[in-house]
């Protein structure tokens, strides 16, 4: 979805919560529209706006509306998102065969959330509306399957491995944190960034010397996805140390 579309989406989105007193909500956005979102909801100070994969480990994500008097924390997941469990015979279908399966059903990537992929298993989130329907399901490529539901709390968390990274810049340009986060030379980082492999906050950009912020992510095409946790203290030959975590 464009951000134009996105951001339009919101607006109506947001007016009908105000204007009926009830929870609006979009369809499941990628981490490029919930970024975008979440910057425009900074400057809406009548929204609030919560987000929710239906685990807090999930990249895709519904943009929930609140109506005045519903507070975040009174917000619960299990109301509005679902999930279910594939599990496979005879094979290991991988996430491109379930993503076709799911898709040749006819259901919009907007009605389904992450799919979590651990041997013969699937988890899948999705919007109540085609969780009938995603029950269904008997095959994922050549492999049969059975469905059954989930319930959000009894998800077991994907194994993801993060490591730790720390390195030191002269300053916060994209191509000297991008070096650093992902070990590369200044030169072979830069030449990402031209080639158009290198994300921040999960939009392409061509410009080796955008500013970089704690708690911004750098996405390498094939070297995964960095995240600066924080910065702080200068070496010796005044160069500012910075921290990060890349997630594999």
């Amino acid at each position: 979805m464009e951000n134009n579309e996105l951001l339009k989406r919101a607006e109506d989105l947001c007016a009908r919560c105000e204007r009926t007193a009830s929870l609006t909500s979009t369809g499941f956005l990628t981490p490029a529209e919930r970024y975008a979102l979440e910057n425009w909801a900074k400057r809406r100070a009548d929204c609030n706006l919560v987000f929710s994969g239906g685990r807090p480990e999930c990249e895709r994500t519904v943009a929930f509306f609140l109506p005045y008097y519903m507070e975040k924390e009174d917000f619960s997941p299990a109301e509005y998102i679902r999930a279910i469990e594939l599990k496979a015979f005879f094979g290991v279908p991988g996430h491109r065969d379930y993503m076709g399966a799911l898709l040749g059903m006819g259901i919009g990537r907007e009605w389904l959330g992450d799919i979590w992929v651990m041997e013969d298993k699937a988890t899948i989130f999705c919007l109540p509306s085609v969780l009938r329907h995603l029950l269904s399901i008997e095959k994922v490529g050549r492999y049969g399957v059975k469905a059954r539901e989930l319930a959000l709390d009894e998800i077991p968390a994907p194994e993801r491995k993060v490591k730790q990274v720390s390195f030191s810049v002269m300053s916060m340009r994209l191509d000297a944190v991008a070096a650093g986060m992902f070990n590369l030379s200044r030169t072979e980082a830069a030449k990402q960034i031209s080639a158009g492999n290198l994300s921040l906050n999960y939009s392409v950009t061509d410009k080796t010397d955008t500013p970089v912020h704690e708690g911004d992510v750098l996405s390498l095409r094939g070297a995964g996805k960095g995240t600066v946790t924080g910065t702080g203290g200068t070496s010796r030959k005044g160069r500012l140390f910075v921290y990060g975590e890349i997630l594999k």
